[in-house]
């Protein structure tokens, strides 16, 4: 993965963090690797942790809204319906 990351990323944040080159390669891997989860696979995972806490599902569907406007995925606002479709099925 390292070696498909732009040059320039990976020089701009080594020279903004004071990283070496290739800690800042493999941060940059680590990061585009945590966003790149589907909504799909990042509500099911999420509907599963929310759950193993105890929460229920009205509660986590607003968790899910809440952090969906905040991941970057390409798709528009899910209604509840779309979210427990995903999960359910």
């Amino acid at each position: 993965m390292e070696q498909l990351l732009p040059a320039e990323l990976v020089r701009h944040v080594a020279g903004s963090t004071g990283l070496p080159d290739g800690t800042a390669a493999r941060v940059i891997a680590d990061v585009i690797a945590f966003f790149g989860e589907t909504i799909e696979e990042f509500v099911r995972r999420r509907h599963r942790e929310l759950k193993g806490r105890g929460m229920k599902n009205a509660q986590i569907w607003a968790v899910l809204t809440t952090e969906l406007a905040f991941r970057p995925f390409a798709a528009g606002p899910l209604t509840e319906r779309q979210l427990r479709r995903i999960v359910y099925g």
